[in-house]
């Protein structure tokens, strides 16, 4: 899950402090924003879900981002612990570059690439059982009345027999040192999983320039899809090389 500018992605995205963080959570989607050259980012998110109860699930994810240049954000991600009916454990870990470039002063483009990797357990599932990819291109949008507006779509799943095709669209306004953010997103049935469609909601808050908090939920409006609760924090590492 993937953020606002004064909570998260917001209008001062693009021309923010290097070491303000920029988180691409809560949502599903990110932005088209990266870490500035040099730095790193560290996200980590807990989270409760399930079909029938919130109990059902749990993980720990975790998003080690770091810019590479201006255009360029690596990025290890993953839930480093996730609970299912079956026992608990690392799920699958994986690995996405984003290649960046901004449109205008107000607007941005990027194409995320992901490959994720069998560390989770599949006969507990945890994991998928193989290596998958994925590849998203993003609009990012700054528009009137600090309205942040972001636009995913591409395929997930890759190398699981039909991919899914994921397309989401979320809107964030910050309030001070407030934000909420609101996403609607849907994933197509396909060999890696079933279909999956809902709402997201969060309120963000930016504690410092540095770290930048959210709490939220996902309520699945088509059947199959799990509801969710969860809490994350952002924060800025600094500078790690120049």
């Amino acid at each position: 899950m993937l953020s606002l500018g004064v909570g998260a992605r917001g209008a001062n995205a693009i021309t923010q402090a290097p070491h303000a963080a920029n988180p691409e959570r809560p949502t599903f989607a990110t932005h088209a924003y990266a870490v500035a050259a040099g730095f790193a980012e560290l996200e980590q998110g807990l989270s409760v879900r399930g079909i029938r109860s919130l109990r059902e699930a749990t993980s720990w994810d975790v998003n080690f981002k770091v810019g590479i240049s201006a255009h360029v954000q690596a990025a290890l991600f993953g839930p480093l612990y996730v609970r299912e009916a079956r026992g608990g454990g690392v799920g699958d870990m994986g690995v996405a570059l984003k290649l960046r470039a901004d449109v205008s002063r107000g607007a941005a483009v990027a194409l995320v690439s992901t490959a994720t990797f069998p560390t989770g357990s599949a006969a507990r599932g945890l994991g998928a059982g193989r290596a998958l990819g994925g590849l998203v291109a993003v609009v990012s949008a700054e528009l009137p009345w600090s309205l942040h507006v972001d636009v995913n779509a591409g395929p997930q799943g890759v190398g699981a027999g039909p991919p899914q095709w994921f397309t989401s669209v979320s809107a964030a306004r910050p309030w001070g040192r407030l934000g909420l953010t609101l996403e609607a997103f849907d994933f197509t049935p396909g060999g890696s999983g079933g279909r999956r469609q809902g709402l997201l909601a969060a309120v963000v808050v930016r504690l410092t320039d540095r770290v930048v908090a959210d709490a939220g939920g996902v309520g699945g409006t088509l059947d199959g899809t799990p509801d969710q609760a969860f809490v994350g924090v952002t924060t800025n590492l600094g500078r790690l090389f120049r």
